[in-house]
């Protein structure tokens, strides 16, 4: 059987061995861990949202010093929505990228809520960064769906971040 054929075992883009996929994950992490860290650190300021604490206590443990944002804190999502316009603007003011990291999970709650939220930031002409949330999807799907599935990966996944 050819390497091309059915049956190779290729199931789409990106790679598939752990290595090569932690090694992804580790040069988004390191690019958006840039992007967070504060103007002072030679960053951009640019804040992280995410569902939940635990989110936070994983990027935390990732390397991540900035702002990080938390959907789960009992607002409804156009006072959320509000407030980050508000907070953030529409364009980060150092980079002129995004405005804020948007990382949901990547299962199905998560998605639907990444889209809820894109959609109503960009209806206020807010830019997004969703480069990390993408790369962890094709990168850490075997590891889970969630950003705190990563947790257990962090001894793995730091020194590949300090790589970069």
């Amino acid at each position: 059987m050819n390497s091309k054929g059915a049956g190779s075992g290729n199931h789409g883009p990106g790679p598939h061995d752990r290595v090569s996929r932690f090694k992804r994950a580790a040069k988004a992490f390191h690019n958006s861990i840039q992007r967070n860290a504060s103007y002072e650190n030679g960053g951009s300021s640019c804040p992280v949202l995410v569902e939940g604490l635990n989110d936070v206590k994983t990027l935390r443990d990732l390397g991540f010093t900035g702002d990080i944002e938390k959907v789960n804190r009992g607002w409804p999502i156009s006072r959320l929505v509000a407030y980050l316009h508000d907070t953030y603007g529409i364009r980060n003011i150092i980079d002129n990228r995004g405005s804020v990291i948007l990382l949901m999970d990547w299962d199905r709650t998560g998605g639907r809520l990444q889209k809820s939220l894109r959609e109503r930031l960009e209806s206020l002409d807010v830019k997004i960064d969703e480069d990390l949330r993408e790369e962890l999807m094709k990168a850490m799907k075997p590891e889970g769906r969630t950003v705190e599935s990563i947790r257990p990966h962090v001894p793995s996944l730091l020194p590949l971040i300090s790589q970069y």
